[in-house]
């Protein structure tokens, strides 16, 4: 059970409780606004208290929330997108949604990781945890789009790649590698936005990008909590310790410089306003993706191998190791 959707039914309920007041206020003739703001000014604290301060845990849980906008939703708003389907070897995987878009009048090719809203459709999407077909299916949509020179946007959402014994018969890890090479290569922009969960290699393989934008809750890490958990300790009930330590939080992806811009949630997370969010996102990638304008195909691929040189220095005694570029 997600700690977070418990919590939030209490709210939900004042919620409703404040609404039949409002409903009722307008409909006699006793004025009841001043009860009616007095219990207003009370969730508005109730919600700060719970919300106005979460654990890198406690945004684990709020990445993972059932009713957070999922790729499908952002796609859904771009100015038009035509789904392209397949790896042109064995299948459709349906976890990855991708094809041609327009964001701001630009054409762009978006590409995403698709979880399920309801127990049917995860089981259709795999929870979205990519096999490699899908996969291949990424590396196809961004030769095409660099053969198009169209930018590409990828919205990351996933636990990770599917762990199954078909997906590693099949080479799972050669699909994901083809994909950061096709990423790492592309002669064109590309901007990737964590919109819920970022895990492991599963989702590196949609992240190799000029510039990476993070919702506020989201988060991104080597591993996912629990299973980093079972690695060191033996124990996923560790799971809140692991979070803390693995620095997936989109405040500490930013001050180590893997992430570009976070983008602000409303209070109680960005399925608060769904509609609102997603139309701020894209606002944001269209402006990163405008910076781009005038920079050859040349100057992106210089700029990209800069930025993913600085990564990873850290301190070795009295020595810096690592990410230092002339």
């Amino acid at each position: 059970m997600n700690p977070i959707v418990d919590r939030e039914k209490g709210l939900l309920e004042l919620e409703r409780r404040i609404a039949e007041l409002r409903s009722a206020n307008a409909k006699q003739p006793v004025d009841i606004s001043a009860e009616i703001a007095a219990l207003e000014a009370k969730y508005a604290l109730i919600q700060r208290e719970v919300f106005g301060e979460l654990s890198a845990w406690e945004k684990v849980h709020m990445a993972r929330h059932p009713n957070r906008p999922t790729t499908l939703d952002y796609l859904s708003q771009l100015d038009r997108f035509d789904e392209l389907h397949g790896d042109r070897q064995i299948r459709d995987d349906p976890a990855i949604v991708g094809g041609f878009a327009l964001l701001a009048g630009r054409a762009v090719v978006a590409i995403g990781q698709q979880r399920g809203r309801d127990t049917k459709e995860n089981l259709r999407r795999n929870f979205g945890m990519v096999t490699p077909e899908g996969y291949r299916k990424v590396a196809r949509l961004a030769k095409l789009a660099v053969r198009l020179g169209l930018p590409i946007i990828t919205f990351v959402d996933t636990k990770g790649a599917d762990p199954g014994i078909g997906s590693e018969e099949r080479a799972q890890s050669e699909a994901i590698a083809r994909c950061l090479y096709e990423f790492t290569l592309a002669r064109v922009p590309i901007i990737a936005t964590i919109i819920g969960e970022g895990g492991s290699g599963g989702a590196l393989a949609l992240a190799i990008a000029d510039r990476v934008v993070m919702l506020e809750h989201s988060v991104y890490s080597v591993a996912s909590p629990e299973g980093c958990a079972a690695i060191l300790w033996g124990d996923a009930g560790k799971a809140d310790e692991a979070a803390a330590h693995l620095k997936l939080t989109a405040q500490d992806l930013q001050r180590f410089g893997i992430v570009d811009e976070i983008v602000p949630e409303p209070l109680g997370g960005a399925h608060r306003d769904p509609v609102g969010m997603v139309g701020r996102v894209l606002e944001v990638v269209a402006t990163a993706l405008a910076g781009f304008d005038g920079q050859s195909a040349d100057e992106i691929l210089e700029v990209r191998y800069r930025r993913y040189r600085r990564l990873g220095a850290w301190q070795d005694g009295l020595r810096e190791v690592g990410g230092a570029v002339p």
